[in-house]
């Protein structure tokens, strides 16, 4: 994983509530455990129809979406089963972070772990963003802070833990293999030996 320290990008808005797991990757498509590839299927049935033609009126299939990091998603996304696929493909089509009032446990928990930034911002933050399509925004992971257009400031809340890892660009197991030798020092000085 690399570090993330700060993102800069405009914004894309999906004002939908209650976007789950399975709209944001269906589970037809979860055929492998690598995490490149997905972001073509991200969003899949809203972006494309039966037929799979680009939906020309979805926000992700806009001219003005393309190179947009940062999602503004309606309440209640992530919502559903959990699934690290769902987080691999957002990272994959070149979402880093993803604002909104509510965003599930279990995605939030998946994100972290995978990079990708999910942010709970208050609703008069969130109602002004979805109003906003493609505004420019700053994200300062250290400093949990989110800046709209150059001057609004919003903080937001993230587990120390995931910060830590996510300033260094690692994941959990990253993390415990950085302590090994004190692993070792521990296990030896241990006076019941298994």
């Amino acid at each position: 994983m690399q570090p993330v320290t700060t993102i800069h990008s405009r914004t894309i808005v999906l004002a939908t509530r209650d976007i789950d797991t399975d709209q944001i990757i269906p589970a037809r498509y979860l055929t492998s455990t690598e995490r490149q590839g997905f972001g073509k299927a991200l969003f899949h049935d809203l972006r494309y129809d039966k037929n799979g033609d680009v939906i020309a009126d979805f926000p992700l299939n806009k001219p003005e979406a393309a190179g947009c990091e940062v999602l503004v998603a309606g309440n209640n996304f992530g919502c559903g089963s959990s699934r690290e696929h769902a987080p691999w493909a957002m990272l994959d089509y070149g979402i880093r972070a993803v604002i909104s009032t509510e965003i599930a446990d279990i995605f939030r928990n998946n994100a972290l772990k995978n990079g990708l930034i999910p942010i709970v911002v208050d609703t008069d933050t969130h109602a002004w963003l979805l109003e906003h399509p493609g505004v420019e925004v700053d994200i300062d992971v250290r400093a949990a802070k989110l800046t709209i257009t150059g001057d609004r400031e919003v903080h937001f809340q993230i587990d120390a833990f995931a910060r830590f890892c996510l300033v260094e660009g690692i994941d959990q197991l990253g993390f415990l293999q950085k302590q090994l030798e004190a692993i070792q020092i521990f296990e030896e000085k241990r006076s019941w030996k298994p």
